[in-house]
């Protein structure tokens, strides 16, 4: 046998010998060298010409680069805590605030700066690391459990080195919120509802989105009640739905309650709706929130009728790639929980650039099959992702915000 084919035996033996979390880490480390250099070169560029980015300060460097947009957001949060008053404009409308943001990741962050004497943004992004890569590892503990191993950590590469995988190590909530959010998910698959619902609850104090969790629970709620009632099917015990139900009520009280919170500190009623809508004026104006309606609003804004038809194309193309066949063996927690977050951007969210990087709780979809065909497509997949991450990290990064 050749040299070569020796060594790469040996290498592919002691791959895998290791244990799977240890292989998800190991990917996670070797995603972070892309996209530190990345961000490295992008900032040693921009300081270089004396571009002025949203992350500017007296004591520019690349920590306080990682904490720019939401970041400095964060920082506030962290150690001002919220305003008792909305701002607002001339016109009256609440302008921009950190009531939109939730306090989980900026008081957690916030208090290590203050126990340690270091700098927030510092800290900030050791955090979001820690959690990207506890992130990366309950994403391929939620997959193994439906799917191969090899195919559990491609699915990690693709997680670690997509077009946003940079969000994994900066000052965002995003790297602890797909922490939670995967942390639940497996908890689900295992029928651990207290542990759901633990994990749910933090979720939804975090970041937007923990709701599609109870409406999951429900969706399997209804799956196992129906499938109970068959002849010879699994039973579905009482205590088991008591404890379903009970999860799924906790977490959608959580998701519901930060509505509550920002009414009773700031006297106002719809404080934080009004907050995120705050977001929405630059692109279609101030506007009354209506279920289901912000896709539909912003598209025949921009692209009137054409615009109606592409989103329900969208809609089209998202239920039939959920109700794909091959697709079910990732089992119906994750097709449940992937068809309620979709179903939760569709409602709430306006589709904005910051659509992508709300995209990433779909992460377990990249257990798709479909996804690893080849070695050749394997590798120009990964190749596009890294191109990709350096186009969005200048794109966003520096022109407008992600």
């Amino acid at each position: 046998m050749p040299t070569t084919l020796r060594a790469r035996d040996r290498v592919a033996t002691r791959w895998n010998s290791l244990p799977g979390w240890a292989a998800a880490l190991l990917i996670f480390g070797a995603s972070r060298l892309i996209s530190t250099a990345l961000l490295g070169i992008l900032f040693a560029v921009a300081t270089g010409n004396g571009w002025r980015f949203a992350s500017y300060r007296r004591n520019a460097n690349f920590f306080t680069f990682s904490g720019s947009w939401d970041g400095s957001a964060y920082r506030i949060i962290g150690e001002q805590g919220y305003p008792v008053d909305l701002p607002v404009d001339g016109a009256g409308h609440v302008a921009h605030t950190v009531w939109a943001f939730l306090p989980l990741y900026p008081r957690l962050v916030a208090s290590i700066a203050a126990a340690t004497g270091l700098d927030f943004y510092l800290v900030g992004t050791l955090v979001s690391t820690i959690f990207g890569a506890l992130a990366s590892i309950a994403l391929y503990a939620l997959l193994a459990s439906r799917i191969d191993r090899a195919g559990a950590l491609w699915a990690v590469t693709l997680f670690t080195v997509g077009p946003f995988a940079f969000l994994l190590q900066v000052a965002y909530a995003e790297s602890m919120f797909l922490f939670l959010l995967f942390g639940a998910l497996w908890a689900m698959v295992r029928r651990r509802y207290l542990v759901v619902a633990a994990l749910g609850v933090l979720a939804a104090f975090t970041r937007p989105g923990a709701l599609a969790i109870p409406l999951a629970l429900g969706i399997l709620f209804v799956l196992r009640w129906r499938e109970s009632r068959k002849p010879e099917a699994e039973p579905f015990p009482v205590a088991e739905r008591v404890r379903m139900a009970a999860a799924a009520a906790l977490v959608a009280a959580a998701g519901l309650a930060w509505t509550g919170i920002a009414a009773a500190v700031t006297g106002r009623s719809d404080a934080y709706l009004a907050s995120e809508l705050a977001y929405w004026s630059a692109l279609v104006g101030h506007q009354a929130f209506v279920p289901f309606a912000p896709w539909f609003l912003l598209a025949s804004r921009y692209l009137g009728w054409i615009g109606v038809i592409l989103v329900l194309a969208v809609a089209g193309v998202t239920a039939w790639y959920l109700t794909r066949r091959r697709l079910r063996m990732l089992g119906p927690e994750i097709i449940a929980f992937s068809a309620s977050y979709a179903l939760y951007l569709f409602a709430v969210f306006l589709p904005q650039q910051s659509i992508f990087r709300l995209m990433l709780p779909l992460a377990p979809l990249l257990g798709d099959p479909a996804l690893r065909r080849s070695r050749r497509s394997r590798v120009a997949i990964v190749t596009c992702c890294v191109l990709a991450q350096a186009v969005a990290i200048v794109v966003l990064w520096f022109l407008s915000f992600p």
